[in-house]
């Protein structure tokens, strides 16, 4: 495996908007890694400032074909529509030993994030989609640490997929496998591209590769897409102050965009999605027998009586 994971190629995608502050410090981080078998290929999603000059900028200091930039129509599609036109452009390229990982434009990489992540998707079969995921430092706009990112949990499988996102983007890769079965696919437009990965890789039966190491600076800087909550205490409290009907309109959301691609899960995941949705569709009695039956449910007991009341009245 040793040689294996000093072979892969690992291809980067970078969606970039607005980043200039903090761009040229990610790119940095890239180049600094100890895993040096990379490309990267990068989007813009129409910035006013000028992300794309350093990116081309940083595209001319590297070796040809390191660097590619992929222009498609659309001016500001948003992140996730970004990134899946990323995965989709490369994902007929990938060798079976090809790894891919999203890369936000405002984070900072810690030296050893592409090889943990190689090492880790290198003990997966290949035929088998598996995704990696690891945990993060939480710093501010000036790199100045506030606390590691909660544990990714003790259930990253189906169903529970359904109900949380354990897979953050910015840590995220994915071997070839994961990311044609990704790419082939199609994701309501609600669903962000980390969780949608997740989702559909732990839905066909797949491997979610989790690491409590932090691998990434994750800058929050109050212009994140998406920021991060230190505890599932403090995720339990937003999610609260949101209210249910954004949670359960996203639920019902992807339920029928999995259920519209029945042929990508495995047959124990089509029967837990039958259930999930008779109970949906159904009062209370038929939302029980889903929660007991299916195994949905969040991480921390908090987050889980909030998700329990909302799933059964929601």
């Amino acid at each position: 495996m040793a040689s294996r994971a000093a072979e892969a190629r690992v291809v980067i995608l970078l969606a970039s908007y607005n980043g200039a502050a903090f761009l040229a410090e990610q790119l940095a981080s890239l180049e600094a890694q100890d895993h040096a078998n990379w490309q990267l290929v990068w989007r813009d999603d129409g910035s006013r400032d000028e992300s794309v000059a350093i990116l081309q900028d940083f595209a001319a200091r590297q070796a040809p074909g390191r660097v590619e930039q992929l222009t498609v129509p659309g001016t500001h599609v948003g992140s996730a529509a970004g990134f899946l036109a990323l995965l989709r452009h490369v994902a007929p390229g990938l060798g079976p030993w090809d790894v891919v990982a999203f890369a936000d434009q405002d984070d900072v990489w810690l030296p050893f994030k592409l090889s943990r992540a190689v090492r880790a998707l290198g003990e997966a079969a290949d035929e088998l989609p598996a995704v990696y995921c690891a945990r993060q430092v939480l710093v501010d706009a000036k790199l100045t640490p506030l606390a590691a990112s909660a544990r990714l949990g003790t259930s990253p499988r189906f169903p529970a997929s359904l109900t949380q996102n354990l897979a953050t983007g910015c840590t995220m890769a994915m071997n070839a496998a994961a990311a044609r079965l990704v790419a082939g696919s199609w994701s309501p437009a609600g669903c962000l591209h980390d969780w949608w990965a997740y989702l559909l890789v732990t839905a066909a039966g797949g491997a979610f590769l989790a690491d409590d190491e932090p691998v990434v600076l994750y800058r929050q800087h109050g212009g994140n897409a998406v920021g991060a909550q230190r505890s599932f205490a403090r995720r339990a409290w937003a999610a609260l102050r949101r209210g249910p009907r954004a949670f359960m309109d996203l639920l019902r959301e992807n339920v029928a965009a999995l259920d519209a691609q029945r042929h990508l899960l495995t047959p124990e995941a089509r029967m837990q999605l039958d259930l999930i949705q008779q109970g949906l569709r159904g009062g209370p009695w038929q939302r029980l027998v889903a929660l007991r039956r299916c195994g949905l449910r969040r991480q921390g007991w908090a987050e889980q009586l909030v998700f329990r009341v909302w799933f059964m009245f929601g």
